[in-house]
């Protein structure tokens, strides 16, 4: 879980070829994941793609990077959480059925982060 910064020191989540905000190439990263954040709004899905837990529990959140807010979208351990609230990442190997996909299991990343009350 890495937002990427460029030259002018501005970051993003998730990366991009180029800095959104200047367009220079977007050179280092720094990893979010021993970080906490600030949940910023949270929702639930019940009408959830195939492979995808139901209830799925999502939210924005932000953290704090040198004085630079970075925003991400991720999914939530619980459903026991406040705008507000602390979080933390916490990587999983299996953010969805990979057999419940149209695509081959090999041929994808499964694994990611969730977001659980700190």
């Amino acid at each position: 879980m890495n937002a990427h910064r460029c030259p002018n020191d501005h970051l993003t989540y998730p990366g991009h070829a180029r800095c959104p905000d200047c367009g220079e190439p977007q050179e280092d990263t720094v990893s979010l994941a021993d970080r906490t954040a600030e949940v910023v709004t949270w929702t639930t899905s019940t009408a959830t793609p195939p492979g995808v837990r139901q209830p799925n529990h999502l939210a924005v959140v932000e953290f704090d990077v040198d004085g630079q807010p970075v925003r991400a979208l991720g999914q939530l351990t619980t459903d026991d959480i406040e705008i507000g609230d602390t979080v933390t990442p916490v990587h999983v190997e299996e953010l969805r059925d990979p057999d419940a996909g149209i695509r081959e299991p090999e041929s994808q990343n499964w694994d990611g982060y969730r977001f659980e009350p700190a």
